[in-house]
This record gives C-alpha cells, structure tokens and sequence, in this order.
C-alpha cells in the first residue's frame, strides 16, 4: 500500500516537473524591428503611371475659364500608393523621371532607380543613379537626392559630380544645396577641375 501510494506521488511528480518545463519553454522573446510590424499594402498600384502637375496664372473663380500651364510631370513604369496611411506616401520601385518647366517652358529633368513622395511635406526622396539635367546644359549626379518642391530647394548628403559645359567646369563633393536653377548653392566638401582653352585652339 505504501508502494502504490509512494509510486502515485512519485508520478505526480514527475507530471508536475515536466509541466513546469514545459511552460518554463515558452516563446517570452519580444518581437522588435521588422517581426513586430505590421505588415503595410499599398491602397492601389499603378503600371505606366503619369501624373501632370498643372497651375493657372492667376485664381478662377467658377465663372472663368483660362488657360493653364504645365509645371511639372512625373512618369514611372510602377506607382505605389499609400496616401491611405496616417503618414501619407507614394513610393516608385522601379524608378522616375520627373519633367519640370519653368515659367518661360524650359526643361529640367531629374531621374532616379527607386523615389519616395511624402505626400503631407511635398518632399521627394529619390535614390540610386540620380541624374539631373537643367534647362541650360547642368548636370548632376549623386547617389541620392532630395527635392522640397513646396520651397523648390534641392540637396543632398551624398556624394555627387556637377557639371557645367558651358563654364568647362567639373565639380565632385559631398553634400551640397541649391535651387532648382542653381543660381545660389551651397556645396559643403568640394574639389573640382576646369578645363581652361589655350590661346590659339
């Protein structure tokens, strides 16, 4: 009788060690960075996306009617939207190219592999091979890009290449703003060359 019983408590024992192991093991691991967000859809995905910004020379009311220009347009082969979220964006994965015309109609252009448009700041975040090209021949090249369109101001952190044809000049720095025409900027770390004619060439 004592054995039985010696026995029973010896496997209540056990039972009860092995449930404190068992519960002693369980995940308690607090999910952080990427496993503890959510994932995010985009509301809508567009192929071959063109977007034209427009404005007119002077306010309308509803009773006139006048013509508007172009002020900018936006293409992509793929267009993102996530104008739904509570910080709102608009993301381009495979690209994009972004025509800007001055007041007289004159082209700049600005292309980059991947942008990101943060919709509430008008901040344009462009990365990877970016190239700039002004209306009067500039070009700049750098790694990433930023344009605050609200402000038309332009800068970068990265490294970049400027240069001018029509001075003969080649700059390379890193981080550097300027606006969009690039009649005032600021470069931060610079060394350049410029290419000087010889008399009688």
């Amino acid at each position: 009788m004592r054995h039985k019983s010696h026995s029973r408590l010896r496997s209540v024992a056990t039972v009860f060690a092995v449930a404190i192991f068992v519960l002693g093991c369980q995940d308690k691991y607090e999910r952080v960075g990427d496993e503890a967000v959510d994932p995010v859809y985009p509301q809508g995905v567009a192929s071959d996306f063109t977007l034209t910004y427009t404005e007119a020379p002077e306010n309308l009311n509803s009773q006139d009617s006048s013509t508007t220009r172009i002020i900018a347009i936006l293409k992509s082969p793929v267009s993102e939207d996530y104008t739904n979220l509570r910080f709102q964006y608009r993301t381009f994965p495979d690209g994009l190219r972004v025509e800007h015309y001055d007041e007289e109609g004159r082209l700049s252009t600005i292309e980059a592999d991947y942008a990101i448009i943060y919709a509430q700041t008008n901040l344009f975040d462009l990365k990877g091979n970016v190239i700039m090209q002004t209306q009067d021949g500039k070009m700049l090249e750098t790694e990433q890009l930023f344009w605050d369109r609200s402000n038309d101001w332009i800068f970068t952190e990265a490294r970049f290449t400027l240069t001018n044809p029509e001075e003969g000049t080649v700059l390379n720095g890193e981080g550097m703003d300027f606006n969009r025409e690039f009649s005032y900027f600021n470069a931060h770390k610079t060394g350049g060359e410029m290419r000087v004619k010889e008399e009688g060439s």
